[in-house]
């Protein structure tokens, strides 16, 4: 593999849920003080080429925000309230529509000023700080590209320990019941035999054959399990609308509002399912007609929105107290319902690779470039081994699937989705005078954000103390 960065000239469409993140030059930037600042609402992109149709932008936009996340919006909405589950859920929606639409606000305006075809998010970071009235900022504005990096790194990879948990739970409920599956569908709790393989068996269990997954290098060779990736989940999603809205019966007396602990469990599900903010810039920037990308932008979202307010709120109204981190995990033992599981965790096995993928071209240029030419191959094979080898390690010793997801969603999802942007407004427009509303809507959204990134946090940790203090009893008053 080339350890060179890539340029404006060989950038490749590398998102969090497509491809990897390209680089621009590693050099700093032109010097931006003499350039005209007139005209940058007329964007147009420099050497513009052939690129994606609306369409193809839509469904790209779609994939990158339907994953696990949604599965898990019906304990989501249970943690929040059936009341203010939903006017949260769409108020987030609008505020992460906002947060996306103010990141590709923010890289026209820095492409257009620095004449330059594209930016990716990080780099967008890093020439907005460049452009700060404060000295401080414009002389480490690297470390905003480095910060963005980092939790794309983070998010990916903690996607990645979602992923294990996901595979294991699914699958051991499949073998767990598979001597009394049948095709009764109509019985809707899938009870466990005791005595079962533990779920992180399971996990050890997937890791050599993610391995071997991961070994793929080349996107262009993963691209056709990713498209039979994402036709089962597509199925799956089906199959699960189906089950819930031909039940006949629905829980009754749900909690309108849920208590402040629940609702920062809520906070880190949902910004989980938020995911797409790191597809923004790839998707726009290889867009053959750019300007028509807020439309696609927001009907897109539209549509995703509507996806997680039905299956979070009718999800939760099927189910009751009885939803599960994933509500794959709530359908009946029956072949057609067992088969959701099956094709959504094949999904999810490949969508592992896709995810890696953003992370490894990252991380293991790094690595290769301290390497003599001979030993570049056996250096990255054993990154992308190690790199699989600590997300399981994670995910076994954070074996429930909600907590993961809170975790995750609360340090990551949130940092890229919700503060970051709106600090990249003020850093972006500062100098051209910003109304004081608009600069305290923008420290508004990032407080928020922060606040549920603490909350999220603080809460997902003290479940997970309490979970280990649990099992440690359990597992000391009977001694094998």
């Amino acid at each position: 593999m080339s350890t060179k960065k890539l340029t404006s000239e060989d950038y490749h469409d590398y998102s969090s849920t497509e491809n990897s993140p390209g680089h621009d030059s590693m050099s700093s930037s032109p010097d931006v003080s003499s350039r005209s600042s007139e005209n940058f609402g007329n964007y147009q992109r420099l050497n513009e080429r052939t690129g994606t149709t609306t369409i193809e932008t839509l469904i790209h936009l779609l994939k990158g925000n339907i994953g696990t996340g949604l599965l898990s919006l019906p304990l989501a909405v249970k943690n929040a309230g059936i009341v203010l589950g939903p006017i949260s859920l769409i108020i987030m929606a609008v505020v992460a529509v906002h947060c996306m639409q103010l990141l590709v606000k923010c890289s026209h305006y820095l492409c257009a000023k620095l004449q330059k075809p594209f930016l990716d998010y990080g780099n967008a970071v890093m020439y907005s700080l460049e452009e700060c009235p404060s000295l401080w900022l414009r002389r480490y504005s690297f470390v905003g590209r480095l910060l963005v990096e980092f939790f794309l790194i983070l998010t990916q990879l903690g996607f990645c320990c979602v992923y294990f948990v996901f595979l294991a739970d699914n699958i051991k409920q499949i073998v767990d019941v598979a001597n009394s599956t049948s095709n009764n569908c109509y019985e809707n709790t899938t009870t466990l035999e005791p005595g079962s393989m533990d779920s992180r068996l399971y996990m050890l269990s997937f890791l050599p054959f993610i391995i071997l997954l991961v070994y793929i290098r080349n996107w262009k060779y993963l691209a056709p399990f990713s498209l039979l990736a994402n036709l089962a989940m597509c199925v799956s999603l089906v199959l699960i609308y189906w089950y819930i809205f031909s039940s006949a019966t629905y829980a009754n007396n749900l909690p309108p509002v849920a208590g402040w602990k629940c609702y920062a469990m809520f906070f880190g599900t949902a910004i989980f399912a938020f995911e797409g903010i790191g597809v923004v810039l790839p998707l726009e920037n290889h867009m053959a007609k750019p300007h028509k990308f807020p439309v696609i932008l927001y009907s897109g979202m539209a549509i995703v929105t509507a996806l997680y307010l039905s299956l979070g709120v009718m999800g939760y109204i099927r189910f009751g107290d009885e939803i599960k981190g994933s509500i794959t995990l709530n359908l009946p033992a029956c072949w057609l319902y067992q088969s959701v599981k099956i094709l959504y965790s094949f999904g999810i096995f490949i969508t592992y690779a896709v995810q890696f993928f953003v992370a490894a071209e990252i991380i293991v240029p790094v690595a290769v470039a301290k390497v003599p030419e001979r030993w570049e191959l056996w250096v990255n094979l054993a990154v992308r081994t190690a790199l699989v080898i600590i997300t399981c390690a994670l995910a076994i010793l954070i074996p429930r699937l909600e907590i993961v997801i809170t975790l995750v969603g609360s340090i990551s999802s949130s940092t890229l989705a919700l503060i970051i942007p709106p600090l990249l407004d003020i850093a972006t427009y500062y100098g051209e005078g910003m109304s004081r509303w608009w600069i305290a809507k923008n420290i508004l959204i990032s407080v928020v954000g922060f606040v549920g990134f603490v909350a999220g946090t603080y809460v997902s940790i003290e479940e997970l103390v309490s979970q280990t203090i649990s099992v440690a009893n359990i597992t000391a008053s009977h001694p094998s």
